[in-house]
């Protein structure tokens, strides 16, 4: 009798293909954007502390500091400065409403899914009309 030999997948594995199929809830979507809003203000660290020092040093950095995002810096135009300080500005938005979120429903314990679904809507919501108001200031104004 010859040895079959099958490869069955190992029970809680999962590959990349079968991760994609899955439809994420609101909620979800919500929390994982929290992280990557967390992981973007890090990574964006240097550039805020650049942001803070440049214009606070004096009158005539905060000139440099707002030509920048007119004019940009050698190759780089002043509108990929500008889309870098509106993803900031989306980041920390977004963040801070959805850290909001997760402490209203820790101190409150309101981790129904009516609560979840409408406190999912209305983080993104806020968060995503409150950085289209700011980046409208940063670009038209």
């Amino acid at each position: 009798m010859a040895a079959e030999t099958t490869t069955r997948q190992r029970p809680g594995t999962m590959r990349l293909i079968d991760a994609f199929q899955y439809r994420l809830p609101l909620a979800g979507v919500v929390s994982i954007l929290h992280r990557v809003s967390g992981v973007a203000m890090f990574a964006l660290l240097p550039f805020i502390v650049w942001l803070f020092d440049v214009s606070l040093s004096s009158e005539i950095s905060y000139a440099e500091f707002t030509s920048v995002f007119v004019a940009g810096v050698g190759v780089v135009p002043g509108w990929f400065f500008k889309l870098v300080a509106l993803a900031l500005i989306w980041s920390y938005l977004h963040h801070f409403m959805a850290g909001v979120r997760h402490l209203w429903m820790d101190a409150t314990h309101a981790v129904g899914l009516q609560f979840g679904r409408q406190s999912a809507v209305f983080t993104l919501a806020a968060s995503l009309l409150l950085t289209f108001v700011l980046g409208a200031k940063l670009f038209f104004f």
